[in-house]
């Protein structure tokens, strides 16, 4: 179990701030065959010991490969899980602590979820309208039916679909319209904060580039703050200031967006650099992916990168590197703190 991070007053500038965040599941076979198997219970550690601050109108990324705890953490912030270990901190407030309905609406309101399957995130039995309107009466936004429509008409135009698109039903749109209605609803409430879990995954190319480049304007317009969750580290480099790099539930590194894409310190990062298609045709040494991310329900000894690792010894196989500064960054990685990685190489 990792320590617990110094007690620090919240900055001001930091909307967000996640400390020692852990969520563990019981994946165990049911009791009766655990009896009579002889079985032990199992737990997967899905995020384990997790630290980051996001500052007011910042996007941050967390990226890595399917199963390494992004979106476990995204339903961690929005209260979707319990954490079993850490604190979200929202605004200066420990959100564990919230314990009215009451308070607890009013903070849910500055933040909201968008999601990865535009088709499944939408009610395919209301018209769009509705669906746009239903954040507005939960937290009573709008006081009367002229109201509400002229919202959703607005916000409809945020998105760059019509006004009269609230009359229609969801199958009526294509995807990337359907992710866009889904902006809109999660805008509704103004929220201050946005978990945008792969939001654009599940689109083709052209339209993932037209819904970062409106996540990007929507950003100005309404000065949003943005948790940007994707395997892909080419699309978080057009949103993100500032990447965080997972890896079997924990952070190998974190940095910002440039530093991270010129001089990707941890071996992990490198892999998924070089694995980024090279346009330019550069003909720069490219290092693939290697091997397949260990079972989480027994994770290696020590640095759970190293059976992957170039660059492991002995001291990665015993000792779990912990977050540390580096030139601007932070990495958890044994071989560069002691500069066992070519500099070239960094």
């Amino acid at each position: 179990m990792s320590a617990l991070p110094e007690e620090k007053p919240i900055a001001p500038e930091n909307l967000l701030e996640v400390r020692d965040l852990a969520r563990t599941f019981d994946v165990s076979r049911p009791w009766l065959n655990r009896v009579l198997e002889g079985a032990p219970r199992q737990t997967l550690k899905a995020v384990d010991g997790v630290s980051f601050s996001i500052a007011r109108g910042e996007t941050l990324a967390l990226v890595g490969e399917s199963g390494c705890g992004k979106s476990t953490i995204a339903r961690l912030i929005c209260g979707l899980y319990a954490p079993t270990r850490g604190e979200v901190i929202f605004d200066g407030h420990d959100m564990a602590k919230v314990r009215s309905r009451a308070d607890m609406l009013a903070f849910r309101r500055r933040f909201q979820m968008i999601f990865q399957d535009p088709y499944a995130s939408l009610n395919p039995r209301w018209r769009v309208g509705k669906i746009i309107a239903e954040p507005l009466r939960q937290h009573g936004l709008a006081q009367t039916e002229d109201e509400m429509r002229a919202r959703v008409a607005s916000l409809l135009e945020d998105v760059r679909l019509s006004a009269q698109d609230a009359e229609k039903f969801p199958h009526e749109f294509s995807g990337g319209q359907r992710q866009r209605i889904s902006i809109a609803r999660a805008l509704s409430s103004k929220p201050e904060f946005l978990v945008c879990d792969e939001p654009t995954s599940a689109l083709d190319v052209s339209v993932q580039a037209q819904i970062l480049n409106l996540m990007k304007d929507l950003q100005r317009e309404h000065g949003l703050t943005y948790l940007f969750i994707s395997h892909n580290l080419a699309v978080v480099s057009h949103i993100a200031n500032r990447v965080g790099v997972m890896y079997l539930g924990r952070l190998v590194e974190i940095a910002p967006t440039r530093t991270l894409f010129t001089r990707p310190l941890h071996p992990y990062t490198q892999m998924l650099a070089s694995a980024i298609p090279d346009i330019t045709m550069s003909g720069k040494a490219r290092t693939p992916v290697a091997g397949e991310v260990p079972n989480p329900l027994d994770p290696p000894s020590g640095c759970a990168f190293h059976p992957r690792c170039p660059h492991a010894n002995e001291r990665c196989k015993a000792e779990r590197p912990e977050p540390l500064p580096f030139d601007g960054a932070e990495v958890a990685c044994h071989a560069v703190h002691e500069r066992r990685i070519p500099l070239h190489a960094i």
